[in-house]
């Protein structure tokens, strides 16, 4: 009841505001055309949702290509840098396992992996560890942390752990 998923949709630019605006990575997101939008979130942002969206009958590393394909790539250029990121995510051994195969944790790189993959100056996470156990979802936390700082890049989290946001620069 707080606005904290009407400002991620808003910052994801799937809501548009009633009044004022709205500028992430220098676009005013709420000026942005359809056509705009979608080039905006598959690119300037990285979406990592609690329920890790997977899509069930493709492999881990199909979902992770999925918005290079989409954007038009090649499989064969876009191959490289979703197996690196499963590589650096630690689940390379599990490119061709599809998410039923894997544990939630891994389900969770997974999806990391795949907001990555157009190198986003921003990363959404909703609720990204609420389908892990503690340990799980520390160890998630930790790495979140590291790539935003390793990456350059704003990470803008939406949990209800304190543990999580205890970590944050900014609550």
């Amino acid at each position: 009841g707080s606005g904290k998923s009407t400002l991620m949709h808003l910052v994801a630019g799937l809501d548009r505001p009633t009044s004022g605006e709205i500028s992430v990575a220098g676009a005013r997101v709420d000026r942005l055309s359809e056509a705009e939008l979608t080039r905006y979130r598959r690119k300037t942002i990285g979406v990592v949702f609690q329920h890790f969206n997977l899509l069930p009958s493709m492999s881990a590393l199909d979902n992770v290509m999925l918005p290079a394909l989409l954007d038009g790539v090649a499989r064969r250029d876009a191959e490289p840098r979703a197996r690196a990121l499963l590589e650096e995510l630690g689940v390379g051994a599990r490119a061709s396992h599809r998410p039923d195969a894997l544990s939630g944790g891994e389900q969770q790189r997974v999806a990391i992996a795949r907001a990555l993959y157009f190198a986003p100056s921003v990363i959404l996470a909703d609720e990204p560890t609420g389908n892990l156990d503690s340990a799980a979802a520390a160890r998630l936390f930790e790495l979140l942390s590291r790539l935003a700082r390793e990456r350059n890049t704003l990470l803008l989290m939406v949990t209800h752990e304190p543990e999580a946001a205890a970590n944050c620069e900014r609550v």
